[in-house]
């Protein structure tokens, strides 16, 4: 019988079976697959190459997914520096399959998406709004800025956009005072300030605004938005988790100077909340152990 990925699994592409049941090719990976792997720091990088005309008639991306032209692979492989990639076109066949395999000459582990993004849609699984993304920087990836001294919501959000929209984006922390004066003289996207796109509404937080407008939100996301605003807004109602999280971020912006080191050290705090909010919401833990518990 064929086995299913689990959560535990470095890699979920070995010995994966197909819709008919026939043994997918070892090149390729399923929707199912490939959507466990995105949010985590194992997903691949994600190739989108499907044709202007496909692109136009439906301008959503997989969530992280950068386009290429698929005959620009060359440029792709070097963009990628070593990195594992996910290649897709529309259906999954001659453009993906062959932008994957000039990858591969190239040193790449490249597979692709089987079913390509019509598969990806038909699941009903998440799409990034392509025309809510910010212009990109000429070195291919997006600018942001915000204040510095980040606590939650500035933390969460680089980790969202990280790991669901951008993975290469940059963030610039800065004076309070001087995130619109930046943003203006380096054409950067600001967030978690008031009166700018990306930024509170109502009683909900920068994160909620960037789950809704990027149109990414999923089961897990959501739970985590709850407990990031609960944190945020002081309403740890909300969540029993929220006031973790803040003890957290507190101590971690405690322990570091650098806003950056400490942006990146956080990742590693969401990327655990979100394993949790998706796969271990049931598990408890007691002493003595009765068996049923970690």
């Amino acid at each position: 019988m064929p086995r299913e990925a689990t959560a535990k699994d470095p890699h979920p592409c070995d010995l994966s079976y197909g819709k008919d049941g026939a043994m997918a090719s070892p090149t390729e990976i399923t929707t199912t697959q490939l959507a466990r792997l995105i949010g985590t720091p194992l997903a691949p990088v994600l190739i989108d190459v499907r044709i202007d005309e496909d692109y136009d008639a439906d301008p959503y991306l997989i969530p992280g997914a950068v386009r290429y032209r698929f005959d620009d692979m060359d440029h792709c492989a070097t963009d990628l520096g070593g990195l594992s990639a996910v290649v897709y076109c529309q259906k999954g066949f001659k453009i993906s399959q062959g932008a994957a395999a000039l990858l591969r000459t190239r040193g790449i582990t490249a597979e692709t998406l089987e079913g390509g993004h019509v598969a990806w849609r038909a699941a009903g699984l998440p799409l990034v709004n392509a025309a809510k993304l910010p212009k990109h920087q000429a070195t291919g990836h997006t600018l942001w800025v915000t204040r510095h001294r980040p606590k939650i919501d500035r933390i969460a959000c680089p980790w969202l956009i990280r790991r669901f929209v951008d993975p290469k984006a940059q963030f610039l922390f800065v004076a309070p005072s001087q995130v619109l004066n930046v943003a203006d003289k380096f054409s950067a996207t600001p967030f978690d300030v008031e009166d700018v796109f990306w930024s509170h509404r109502g009683d909900t937080c920068t994160f909620d605004t960037m789950i809704s407008e990027f149109g990414i939100g999923n089961e897990a996301l959501d739970r985590l938005a709850t407990i990031v605003r609960g944190a945020d807004t002081d309403r740890h109602e909300l969540a029993p988790e929220s006031a973790g999280l803040l003890a957290a971020s507190l101590g971690l912006s405690r322990m570091y100077r650098d806003d950056l080191e400490q942006m990146e050290t956080g990742f590693l705090l969401y990327d655990a909340f979100y394993r949790w909010a998706r796969d271990a919401t049931n598990e408890t833990h007691d002493w003595p152990s009765t068996g049923n518990s970690a």
